[in-house]
């Protein structure tokens, strides 16, 4: 797939307000700091359509960009930020449950995943969620420019094999790095594929 237009349409903190046009979306969430809005900026080709922050924790709506007139990439908050008040944790956990599970027009949820650690907790618990939910989603693993090849490798398989504990099918996984741009055709190949099947099943 080629990207023509990236544009960004709309942020909303009710997911009531978000776009009711039907086109399907593509959503992206992780633990924050695991660089979400730099692979926004990356699958996009613009530099700056997603804020990027050496600060955690920046995006607190849900945000809304129309790829070539056809499909919305949405990029959620992030979960896990603990140096947010109770209040402001809660509200954004609502708001990302409320999506998730009521948004119909979600099409696929990418979970993002920081290729240089162990598994989380809390990356299995959200997964677990997912699960439990019958939400379709693709996991996809981040700043791959970072570990050296064999550790990269090597931690990509043990997060698959710690999922295959619970899961009799894995789901789709994607190697990425914001950097060097690498897993950019894949993922941008994979939403095309499954915007042809919609259309064909359509």
């Amino acid at each position: 797939m080629i990207v023509k237009t990236a544009d960004f349409v709309v942020s909303n903190s009710r997911v009531e307000a978000c776009p009711h046009d039907g086109r399907p979306e593509y959503a992206f969430i992780g633990r924050s700091n695991v660089g979400k809005s730099s692979l926004v900026n990356m699958l996009t080709g613009r530099r700056a359509l997603a804020m990027t922050s050496a600060t955690p924790g920046k995006t607190l709506l849900v945000n809304h960009f129309l790829i070539n007139g056809e499909w919305y990439l949405v990029d959620l908050p992030g979960y896990g930020y603990a140096r947010r008040g109770k209040r402001e944790q809660e509200r954004l956990r609502r708001l990302i449950s409320a999506y998730v599970l009521g948004r119909a027009e979600l099409t696929c949820l990418f979970v993002l995943i920081d290729s240089r650690l162990e598994p989380q907790r809390i990356d299995m618990e959200f997964i677990t969620w997912l699960g439990e939910n019958g939400v379709p989603f693709a996991i996809v693993f981040t700043k791959a420019d970072k570990p050296r090849p064999g550790q990269l490798k090597g931690g990509v398989e043990r997060f698959m094999a710690e999922l295959s504990k619970t899961w009799e099918t894995l789901p789709p996984h994607f190697v990425t790095s914001s950097a060097t741009g690498r897993g950019r055709e894949e993922l941008l190949a994979y939403i095309e594929e499954v915007n042809t099947q919609l259309t064909i099943d359509n």
